[in-house]
């Protein structure tokens, strides 16, 4: 992609801060106390799914636990709790390896409008997106401290899906779970310096959607998925 007046642009907003334009790279800091390593330190993954259960009470989330073999038991239930009539989701590698291509055609066939992001359809993807009951997606990296769920997205996989529906569901496999978001940062930064794909964007979800601009008064479901529901899944 090219770039505009790029040195225009750089020269004058040095120029406005009253110093000249840097050229070089900034030499990181080495600092002396890091005390975010050491947060939840020394966890195994079980601790951590204890930690992100007792987190998504915080979050408003409804948390779930289930094995591998039994994960499309368990998202189907999830499903007809939400009363969902018709659904998106993201074209991943991982609905195959865990049974769910069989749950969405299943689904079609009992009247359920079942819709996998598909690149070439474009737009079209946010218009299902938004008049569908329940965005399912699942989690690349999750946050045990804040009940965060990262997404890495790509063509086949657009932010509508967790954005627009009212109801969202995350599938967490338990090898995804760190910390906080000090390792999920560390991992990106090597993605980038390996030159290795992170995404077109990223986003972090913890929970339903909420907002306290109002009056200072904490009300969710305002702007995005009214209920958020985290289903954690064996996958080791």
């Amino acid at each position: 992609m090219a770039i505009y007046q790029r040195e225009s642009f750089l020269n004058r907003l040095a120029d406005r801060m009253g110093r000249a334009r840097r050229t070089e790279a900034v030499e990181r800091p080495k600092w002396n106390h890091q005390p975010q390593h050491r947060v939840l330190s020394g966890l195994s993954q079980d601790d951590l799914v204890e930690v992100l259960e007792k987190q998504c009470a915080v979050i408003h989330t409804v948390f779930r636990q289930t094995s591998s073999s039994s994960l499309a038991d368990v998202l189907k239930e999830v499903i007809a709790s939400y009363g969902g009539k018709q659904l998106i989701t993201a074209k991943d590698a991982r609905n195959e390896t865990f049974g769910l291509d069989q749950l969405y055609h299943q689904l079609r066939a009992d009247g359920v409008e079942t819709h996998v992001w598909e690149a070439e359809k474009g737009k079209e993807n946010q218009v299902i997106a938004e008049r569908a009951d329940i965005g399912i997606t699942f989690s690349d990296m999750t946050l045990a401290e804040s009940g965060t769920v990262v997404l890495f997205h790509d063509k086949n996989h657009g932010r509508s899906i967790s954005l627009l529906p009212q109801n969202y569901i995350a599938i967490i496999p338990k090898s995804t779970l760190v910390p906080r978001y000090t390792q999920m940062a560390e991992k990106v930064h090597r993605q980038i310096e390996s030159g290795q794909a992170v995404g077109s964007y990223v986003s972090l979800i913890t929970g339903p959607s909420n907002s306290a601009d109002i009056e200072m008064k904490l009300i969710v479901g305002v702007h995005g998925p009214v209920h958020a529901t985290y289903i954690v899944v064996e996958d080791r």
